[in-house]
């Protein structure tokens, strides 16, 4: 078979939303999976009787959310490469000695899963956040975060257990900082050295990743000490964030982590807030064109391919998270840049040819 037919086949498994093979240095995955839009796309149609719904509050909208069991992990991991999972941001595995809801909630996600499953896993803020915010009558209140870069409790509450659980197939943690104003934070080197000393106690064998989702601490000294500590840059497509492309021009067109992998996170489009994106995208079931037919849309669209091929000249693996909130269907926004990364690689085909 040759190689543009090769490519063809690929192209008719994109459209049935199986992402595998779709580019050697690429791993398709999501932020978060259970989504009973995706049944049809991802989870088979018998998956509707099993749908459990939740209630969810946002904006002075209250959403009604369908959600699959974990038990359907296996067909998940049919189509993506890698899952990020999102819950354990808001409470460790252990606590006080004991493990915690969310253990056993991943501990499921372990026993479900098929061997080739890889998890990227996000960090507790607990241990991430400089402050944390409480929503109050009066509207939110942010406070200082004691737990802050407590390497030690990370490590014991967090990071320990999550290997126990998933041991080869965590292949990535990531540490989401909120967004903070210039005036709030400190200054990038400063920033620096605060999470040196964290990281100098945390041990190395996961990969880790870093969201900084304030655009002025992105500054070459920050990316050197990234380079420093072999940790990764999360190419995050956000609400407040830069584009892709010019985060890629800060970080000095280089990836930094030490084993070779990328993290590129498509949440939201940019300058909206997430309110907003989630009220476009719900129920999650299919693209929506006030998110997806945008210029941003095929900026981000194209900053991931872009990305694909630098992780492939630089020999790295890309880990590539669509979120329904950047698109309104995850399995959709995959499907596009898979695509376009097929056009791209049948054009450099026949060039070779």
């Amino acid at each position: 078979m040759s190689d543009v037919s090769s490519l063809d086949v690929l192209r008719d498994q994109a459209d049935a939303y199986v992402f595998q093979h779709i580019h050697p240095h690429v791993r398709f995955g999501t932020a978060s999976d259970r989504y009973a839009g995706w049944i049809g796309q991802v989870y088979p149609d018998e998956a509707a009787d099993e749908v459990r719904t939740q209630s969810r509050s946002l904006g002075g909208t209250s959403y009604s959310i369908g959600k699959v069991p974990i038990s359907y992990a296996p067909e998940y991991f049919d189509h993506f490469s890698v899952l990020e999972i999102d819950f354990t941001f808001y409470h460790p595995l252990h606590d006080a000695g004991d493990s915690t809801r969310t253990f056993h909630t991943l501990a499921r996600y372990a026993e479900a899963a098929p061997n080739t499953a890889r998890f990227l896993l996000k960090a507790p803020q607990r241990f991430s956040a400089r402050t944390l915010r409480t929503n109050t009558s009066n509207g939110p209140r942010y406070t200082d975060n004691a737990n802050y870069l407590d390497a030690e409790a990370y490590v014991s509450t967090f990071l320990n257990p999550a290997r126990e659980l998933l041991d080869n197939r965590l292949v990535g943690v990531i540490f989401q900082q909120e967004y903070q104003r210039r005036a709030d934070s400190p200054p990038p080197r400063a920033f620096a050295d605060d999470l040196d000393s964290f990281f100098a106690e945390v041990p190395t064998e996961v990969p880790t990743h870093l969201e900084i989702r304030s655009a002025h601490l992105l500054q070459p000294v920050y990316f050197d000490w990234l380079a420093s500590r072999g940790l990764g840059h999360v190419f995050s497509h956000w609400n407040w964030l830069p584009m892709i492309r010019e985060q890629w021009h800060r970080a000095g067109k280089r990836f930094t982590e030490r084993t070779g992998t990328v993290v590129c996170r498509l949440l939201t489009p940019r300058d909206m807030p997430y309110a907003e994106a989630f009220k476009h995208a719900h129920p999650f079931d299919a693209a929506v064109p006030a998110l997806s037919e945008t210029q941003q849309a095929h900026d981000m669209v194209l900053d991931a391919t872009a990305l694909a091929f630098q992780a492939e000249q630089q020999d790295t693996t890309l880990h590539l998270i669509a979120n329904n909130r950047a698109w309104g269907n995850a399995p959709e926004l995959a499907r596009t840049i898979a695509h376009r990364i097929l056009d791209e690689r049948k054009k450099r085909s026949k060039k070779y040819s």
